[in-house]
């Protein structure tokens, strides 16, 4: 058996590797996440004898001890659950495993009995805010060392670092100590204080005014308080990219892949400064790239997708139709039982204190996988196994030509401008079926764009590494288990078949996990709810009018009035009238409903009170209001009522024109005309009841009527209805404008497209009828 250097084996032939950790007290930070999963696993089911401290926070309401007992349901521990039974596990939760409520924060007082420590805790983000990598890699380990320094023991340190703490670089890279000169104190205080100056960089004026104007284009119409909103999410936004970008670019002017790379590398250090310079005994493991199951504890398991997932999963939908990788660079995979395997050799074979030894637990040097190698097997796969794009048509497996990342970038660039263009346009058209689909695939080009792009960044230095992991130590370590070892606790990798492992094990794992949901939904999948409506007496269904209930707007309703009350001789020059002031009533509309309102209140300026009434009240008028109120509307508004649900209409409209359809409601809520010796002055009387100004009386309306709007109901076709809409449990877009079909498809609310054709004229309600035709404006034409 070979030897391997620096290993202390007490009670054991020499150059001997021992397998169990008897009646060890182990305390595992990170065994929620997926590599402390299976070492926990391993741990109950392999060395019996081991008593378990894990360190766990209590999250969303459950306490540690509930994640606990959750985590022992999940599929990793299904062997062990069935070989232990019901009493078992519950013996093993009260005798064997201890939870310590807490992250690695401040910690609380640990045991003082430990025999071995696993550090397994660490971000699952390349690409963190740098502060936050910080905190979590670097603080993290700093929290757990001064914390065991507390308890005056010696435990064996097993720290799980990554390979790529190596950073940027080619040729092999060994099993020792980093030989960077970095003071990573000062790092991780100048990490922390680029939240504070990035924070501050936030808020001053021309940055605020740069987030409120983005946040006015795109919400003005909503009302000021979805402005403020709007404008400080861009903000956060603002905030997290640009830590983003200093994690990402301090670490590669050090010479790292990314962040993450560059805090776990300082964690080893932090490692070696504080507990293993103390004369403490520290091991170093550094697992490659961490993928499903080879053996244990079964084939292909694995806990959501992993680091190369991703990209695997972006080429099997289609996504990825260059690579920016390397042909020949080598993609280094390790089944994570063989991780876990290296793990618990290492923490059963304690090193020399103040002597740290380190361990690869990779591929590359052994059995190395090439990029091209991985194309092969990819092309393959998904040829013979392509995911369906819909019912009735598959992906093709895209084929790579590796043109390198800057032809990749720069495709990439391009597809964006197309894809914005194409955006800028469908959203000044008229909302349409046709145009709802094609915004939507939009929108679903711009996530895939996103993801491309993302991916790009994050994996470019994986893909394209020339850098070769030695493995001697832990390939010693190996070799020295004793004869007749189960194959299943071994870490060989050349005994792993890459070919086998991806066709058979790797690929359908992952695909299993998303095949039940890979069939893209059409671009206007957002259907309309055609379900029975409940039986209840505390909901409301509150409806808009114009463009909702009437295929009409307020301009239309005041020729009607005009057309119905006046003499044909006037007419002429009435609509010159409002033909000359469309112009200012278009800008007014597009700034806020509200003062477009206001602006065209004006034209009733003058008119008598008792002659408007006389003329909403003449067969003349309220005919041609019934010709105009759309069949569904009323149709929907019979089953709401049928169902006993309180109905109301809300209008900025003038209340004197509403009359016509007043009998239909429980409830008409509208705009009034100020009025003076029975003459309307052309003001309001009050605030018109639009966008926020909405949201905030139906707030009141619910509470003061015992309403539950979580069960409610509400109807609106325009982007300002954004705000009560989204207050409600049922919303619905009813022939909506381009902004608020594009929301309502991003929220996936049902979208009606009502005409007077009726509901008896189709079948279909929704966006995915397809026989549906719209009278609904685009955002210039709502006035």
């Amino acid at each position: 058996m070979s030897s391997v250097p620096g290993l202390a084996l007490p009670d054991q032939t020499p150059g001997a590797t021992r397998v169990d950790l008897g009646g060890s007290h182990v305390l595992l930070t990170g065994g929620t996440g997926f590599v402390g999963q299976a070492i926990l696993e391993r741990l109950l089911s392999s060395h019996p004898g081991t008593t378990v401290t894990l360190l766990i926070r209590p999250k969303a309401g459950t306490s540690a001890e509930g994640r606990l007992r959750h985590l022992l349901k999940k599929p990793v521990f299904a062997s062990w659950r069935e070989a232990v039974g019901a009493e078992g596990v519950e013996k093993a939760l009260t005798e064997r495993l201890r939870v310590i409520e807490s992250g690695l924060g401040d910690l609380p007082d640990l045991p003082d009995d430990l025999d071995v420590v696993i550090h397994s805790a660490s971000t699952v983000s390349f690409d963190p805010p740098i502060d936050q990598a910080f905190e979590t890699n670097v603080g993290g380990a700093v929290g757990l060392y001064e914390a065991l320094q507390k308890t005056g023991t010696d435990p064996h340190v097993v720290h799980v670092s990554t390979a790529y703490v190596g950073g940027i670089r080619k040729g092999v890279f060994p099993e020792a100590s980093l030989g960077h000169t970095v003071d990573w104190r000062v790092e991780r205080a100048a990490a922390a204080d680029a939240r504070a100056r990035v924070e501050a960089a936030s808020r001053q004026p021309e940055t605020l005014r740069t987030f409120l104007a983005q946040g006015r284009a795109a919400h003005g119409k909503t009302g000021p308080q979805a402005v403020a909103a709007a404008a400080e999410e861009a903000r956060v936004a603002w905030v997290k990219a640009r830590l983003v970008d200093y994690g990402r670019t301090r670490a590669e002017t050090l010479g790292w892949t990314d962040v993450y790379t560059l805090t776990k590398a300082f964690a080893e250090r932090a490692a070696e400064e504080l507990w293993a310079e103390a004369g403490h005994r520290l091991s170093v493991v550094r697992p490659a790239i961490v993928e499903s199951a080879h053996r244990h504890p079964y084939p292909g398991w694995i806990d959501g997708f992993k680091v190369a997932d991703p990209l695997i999963m972006s080429y099997a939908r289609g996504l990825l139709p260059e690579f920016p990788g390397v042909p020949d660079s080598v993609l280094d995979v390790i089944p994570v039982d063989y991780v876990v395997n290296v793990i618990l050799a290492v923490a059963a074979n304690p090193v020399e204190a103040g002597s740290p030894q380190y361990f690869h637990a990779s591929s590359g040097g052994s059995n190395p996988f090439s990029i091209l190698r991985m194309f092969e097997n990819l092309k393959a796969f998904f040829t013979a196994n392509p995911l369906p794009r819909d019912e009735h048509s598959s992906i093709e497996a895209p084929h790579w030509n590796f043109p390198g990342v800057r032809k990749v970038e720069g495709a990439i660039r391009t597809a964006n401008r197309v894809n914005d263009v194409r955006e800028a346009v469908l959203t000044r058209l008229p909302s349409t079926l046709r145009t709802r689909t094609a915004l939507a695939g939009v929108q679903t080009r711009r996530a895939d764009l996103e993801s491309l792009q993302s991916l790009t960044d994050l994996y470019r230095h994986y893909v394209q590494s020339e850098i070769i992991f030695d493995d001697r130590r832990t390939r010693a370590l190996h070799a020295g288990l004793p004869a007749g070892s189960p194959a299943d606790i071994g870490f060989d990798v050349t005994d792993v078949d890459w070919e086998a492992y991806f066709q058979e094990v790797h690929f359908p794992s992952i695909t299993s996990m998303t095949r039940a949901f890979s069939v893209r939904p059409a671009a206007s999948a957002a259907v309309a709810d055609t379900r029975a409506l409940p039986r209840r007496g505390d909901v409301v269904a509150v409806f808009d009018l114009e463009g909702t209930v009437l295929d009409s707007n307020i301009v239309e309703q005041y020729l009607w009035v005009r057309s119905a009350g006046f003499r044909k001789a006037a007419w002429p020059g009435e609509v010159a009238s409002l033909l000359t002031s469309l112009p200012r009533y278009l800008r007014a509309e597009g700034r806020d409903r509200g003062e477009f309102i206001r602006t065209f209140s004006r034209r009733y300026e003058g008119m008598p009170v008792a002659r408007l009434s006389g003329v909403v009240r003449s067969r003349g008028y309220a005919d041609t209001v019934l010709r105009h109120t759309l069949p569904d509307a009323l149709a929907r508004l019979a089953e709401h009522r049928a169902a006993g649900h309180r109905t109301v209409l809300v209008t900025g409209s003038i209340d004197t024109l509403t009359t016509p359809l007043a009998h239909l409601f429980d409830d008409v809520v509208a705009s009034t005309m100020h009025q003076r010796s029975g003459v309307y002055t052309g003001y309001l009387a009050q605030p018109p009841l639009v966008d926020e100004a909405r949201a905030a009386w139906l707030r009141q309306y619910a509470q003061a009527n015992d309403i539950d709007l979580s069960g409610s109901y509400g109807y609106g076709d325009s982007f300002a209805d954004l705000a009560w809409l989204e207050m409600v449990g049922h919303p619905n877009a009813v022939n909506p404008d381009s902004n608020l079909a594009r929301e309502a498809l991003r929220r996936r609310w049902s979208i009606r497209d009502w005409t007077r054709s009726g509901p008896h004229g189709r079948s279909g309600t929704s966006t995915t009828s397809g026989t549906s035709s719209t009278t609904a404006k685009g955002d210039g034409g709502r006035v």
